[in-house]
């Protein structure tokens, strides 16, 4: 399982990138908000893809389907590295289907069941997130979720990969792991606190080799 560092502050994806703890970054407008102020958030996007060899997931901030296709495009364009995500919402399957046949990579954010996820694999994605604390809010399991739709995609042979966001806490992330979450999104808090809960005291590290001595499915790359 690789963990994805919700973040747009370099320090942090810096901090995580020498120390061996990210596989990749997972960025919402709200993170480039905090991260640029008034500044010019392309070029610290840009920044952020010179400075990283990982995956950037960048979140389309809007909501009708000729924005998030231009929004999309023009993402793309910042580097190789970026992965355009597009939230899952009437108007925009038909935008991530067009950026996908393009060759541009995209994923769906908003996931929140199984016919959802499916729904976004077939229209080009290569990547869902399920917002783990948002589902568990409202009284729904959201490690379940994860668990229906990574069975889904298995059963299919989707190629697509399932991304737990927003966990919260240890038992979440073992949760989500054992679930057969392929990436987990977690912020720079949650994990420098994993890194010194009893469940993970061993290193997030050890803790993942752990797991992966069981059978996996595949994991699209």
């Amino acid at each position: 399982m690789r963990i994805f560092l919700a973040t747009a502050q370099l320090d942090d994806i810096r901090w995580a990138a020498e120390n061996g703890l990210a596989d990749g970054v997972t960025i919402s407008p709200s993170h480039l908000a905090a991260a640029t102020g008034d500044g010019d958030a392309r070029e610290h996007l840009a920044e952020i893809c010179r400075e990283s060899v990982m995956p950037v997931c960048v979140t389309v901030g809007a909501i009708n389907a000729a924005d998030i296709y231009r929004d999309g495009r023009e993402l793309a364009k910042i580097s190789d590295q970026v992965v355009v995500q597009i939230p899952l919402i009437e108007d925009s399957v038909a935008a991530m289907r067009r950026l996908s046949a393009e060759g541009v990579r995209v994923g769906a954010t908003l996931v929140f069941n199984a016919a959802q996820a499916l729904l976004a694999s077939k229209a080009g994605a290569s990547m869902v997130t399920t917002p783990v604390d948002q589902l568990d809010a409202h009284g729904l399991d959201g490690v379940g979720v994860v668990a229906d739709i990574h069975a889904l995609f298995v059963g299919a042979g989707a190629e697509c990969d399932v991304m737990a966001a927003r966990v919260t806490n240890a038992t979440q992330f073992a949760g989500c792991a054992l679930a057969g979450a392929d990436a987990v999104g977690v912020t720079p808090d949650v994990l420098r606190a994993l890194l010194l809960h009893p469940l993970t005291d061993r290193g997030v590290d050890q803790f993942l080799n752990d797991l992966s001595k069981r059978p996996k499915a595949r994991l699209s790359t």
